[in-house]
């Protein structure tokens, strides 16, 4: 079996680890594995050797290099504007290729902990028109890009390398896990207009907004599903590791509340009670966008969500249309090979470094495949 034919994603969240192994000219065979939930991080290396190992013996193949996604509360979005006269002469991808330059070197000079995982051209402007994508052959006087940038700290991109280095993996690329989900489900459901994706995680949430194709923000939240097994624990004086049980069976497991002495009406208020926390924080974050798009269409992802789903929408008490998406394994990692496979035109692609000799930009981009 030949290892350049296949890649294979690994979604790292801070409670559970998934992988997938696509066979790129074939997108019917693919082999996924998760680790079960967990919290304690020391033994990290021996969840990924397992992963891993299941991996190779689905899939008959070797896996010495991944492509990492994650998400973290401290990831950075940025917004540039920068433009270029061009006197009537014809643009080129060279003219688009150094503004890009110039915003990247403006970024790492001002963010000096942070590394660049995302380059996303949100629109053109030539001569005073928009244009979503870069149009063809056309002369002009002036174009200006609005670019949109997402950051990793250094540290937990070092640390992610240290980490599956021990087990003798490289990492092609880092990629944002919330903001690769949201365009393959924004495309997958056909969604048009102002939308927001809510990827409820365990210690945080994050939330990616968009009007059509443009990307508008990235934000973040300090809070996830783990707040509501701490509520459960504190509320129903319970420890963490059960409280943590209780929320993720308790709609198939009434045995369970019962050998507790648990109400499932009393458990549903705390649950619900902290979910439209976490949406109208949301919310709040939203309210500049929303006073020039209208409120948007709200989706709830993420393992932090689980617990909940569509037909708890009347139970939660909150204005916006919201919509419960149940991912699984399978929609996680095929997110992330759908934009490997550079299906977002808007997305500049960083290529890894090579050996022989290239151009200058050849180095830095492989642009708009």
């Amino acid at each position: 079996m030949n290892n350049e034919n296949f890649q294979t994603f690994f979604d790292f969240g801070f409670s559970k680890i998934r992988a997938g192994t696509f066979n790129i000219n074939n997108t019917d065979e693919a082999f996924f594995a998760d680790s079960e939930f967990f919290t304690d991080q020391s033994n990290l290396e021996l969840k990924i050797q397992k992963i891993i190992s299941s991996l190779e013996k689905d899939s008959k193949k070797y896996i010495n290099n991944i492509s990492l996604m994650i998400d973290s509360s401290k990831m950075l979005s940025v917004g540039i504007s920068l433009s270029k006269k061009l006197d009537g002469s014809k643009l080129k991808k060279s003219n688009i290729q150094f503004l890009i330059q110039e915003a990247k070197q403006q970024i790492l000079k001002n963010y000096v902990n942070y590394n660049i995982a995302h380059i996303i051209i949100n629109n053109y402007k030539i001569d005073g028109v928009d244009y979503s994508y870069m149009p063809g052959e056309i002369k002009c006087d002036f174009i200006s890009l609005d670019i949109f940038f997402i950051c990793l700290p250094t540290d937990l991109v070092l640390y992610f390398k240290n980490i599956f280095s021990k087990s003798n993996i490289l990492i092609n690329q880092i990629i944002c896990s919330s903001y690769v989900k949201s365009i393959n489900y924004k495309d997958n459901l056909g969604l048009i207009g102002y939308m927001s994706f809510i990827d409820v995680g365990f210690e945080k949430t994050s939330i990616i907004s968009y009007f059509n194709n443009k990307i508008l923000s990235l934000d973040f939240l300090p809070i996830g599903g783990n707040h509501i097994s701490k509520d459960i624990s504190k509320i129903l004086e319970i420890d963490l590791e059960k409280s943590e049980q209780i929320k993720i069976n308790s709609d198939k497991n009434y045995e369970l509340l019962n050998d507790n002495n648990i109400l499932l009406d009393t458990l549903e208020k705390i649950i619900f009670s902290r979910t439209e926390e976490i949406l109208e924080l949301c919310a709040k974050s939203l309210e500049s966008k929303s006073l020039i798009f209208g409120e948007p269409k709200m989706v709830l992802m993420g393992e932090g969500s689980k617990i909940l789903d569509n037909q708890y929408k009347d139970k939660i008490s909150f204005s916006n249309d919201v919509d419960f998406l149940d991912e699984t394994l399978e929609d996680i990692c095929q997110s992330g090979f759908k934009f490997g496979m550079g299906q977002n035109k808007q997305e500049v692609v960083m290529m890894p470094k090579k050996q022989t000799k290239e151009g200058f930009f050849e180095r830095l981009f492989h642009f708009f495949t």
